[in-house]
């Protein structure tokens, strides 16, 4: 059912006391025994057409009315869509910029003067546009800024060339984070010589080194995992200085600190393991 008018007098009203004695939205709501969101609507209907106070001499309530409420489209007509995506942007930094979705519809009328969709209308769909995106948290990467390693969670079998024994070996990736340039190998083990070796290797494959070095808390890498202070080995260190890296271990249960190494497991893990699931490698080399 749609939502009865407030009488012209009462509408007078609002604008008096806003404009006239700069009541706030509270008070009027009060004062008249409306809803805040009413003395809202109505305060915005008035300045998307630029009404002030004291109204001009010839308008009567007819004239106000009028403004106040233009006539409909007619049937079949169009509307102006809003950009949904600039108004998400600018909401998204309400918190320094002040904005609010009533200004942002002030400004959509005002390129839109004619046929554009009221506030409430355009309330409702801000919402329901929300619910079709899905919530991310996208990360910039500068180039050499940032790589990232893990190991891989399952492992693959080999035959010990010495032994004929079958063996199974851990995957170690690493991936850079502005272009995913990724490098992994199949390790013996876990054992902090191996994760070291491991490093060495991919370094030298990527022909440098990062600034940032992010690993998972590896216990063959990271002592103590800690939110603020996390422990790393010394051997794990002491490689980080010789290449002159900076070893930044993620936050624990906070994958998407490492979310470039999640990716790239991944795609060790579809690409070569699980093509690779029912042979058994002739040696480790």
């Amino acid at each position: 059912m749609a939502k009865q008018r407030l009488s012209m007098r009462k509408i007078k009203e609002v604008l008096r006391l806003t404009f006239e004695l700069g009541r706030s939205t509270r008070e009027i709501s009060r004062s008249l025994n409306i809803g805040r969101t009413t003395v809202g609507e109505y305060l915005a209907r008035a300045r998307e057409v630029e009404i002030d106070w004291p109204l001009p001499e010839d308008w009567d309530d007819v004239r106000l009315e009028a403004e106040l409420y233009p006539p409909p489209l007619p049937s079949g007509t169009p509307r102006p869509l809003p950009d949904w995506e600039h108004m998400n942007r600018e909401m998204s930094k309400r918190k320094k910029t002040k904005v609010t979705l009533q200004l942002l519809w002030l400004e959509y009328r005002k390129n839109h003067t004619e046929g554009g969709y009221g506030y409430s209308r355009f309330c409702e769909m801000y919402r329901a546009w929300l619910e079709t995106v899905d919530v991310v948290c996208r990360q910039s990467y500068t180039a050499g800024e940032k790589g990232f390693v893990d190991y891989a969670g399952p492992t693959i079998e080999f035959i010990d060339p010495e032994t004929g024994e079958v063996s199974e070996a851990v995957i170690f990736v690493g991936v850079l984070g502005a272009s995913n340039y990724t490098y992994c190998e199949a390790s013996r083990s876990r054992s902090l010589p191996d994760w070291t070796a491991s490093h060495v290797r991919m370094l030298e494959f990527w022909g440098g080194s990062p600034d940032l070095l992010i690993p998972d808390n590896e216990k063959s890498g990271v002592t103590k995992a800690s939110y603020y202070e996390p422990d790393v080995n010394r051997s794990y260190h002491d490689l980080a200085t010789h290449y002159g890296l900076t070893v930044l271990p993620a936050r624990p249960y906070k994958p998407a600190d490492k979310a470039k190494a999640e990716a790239g497991v991944q795609m060790v893990e579809r690409w070569i393991m699980a093509p690779l699931r029912h042979h058994t490698l002739p040696s480790f080399t």
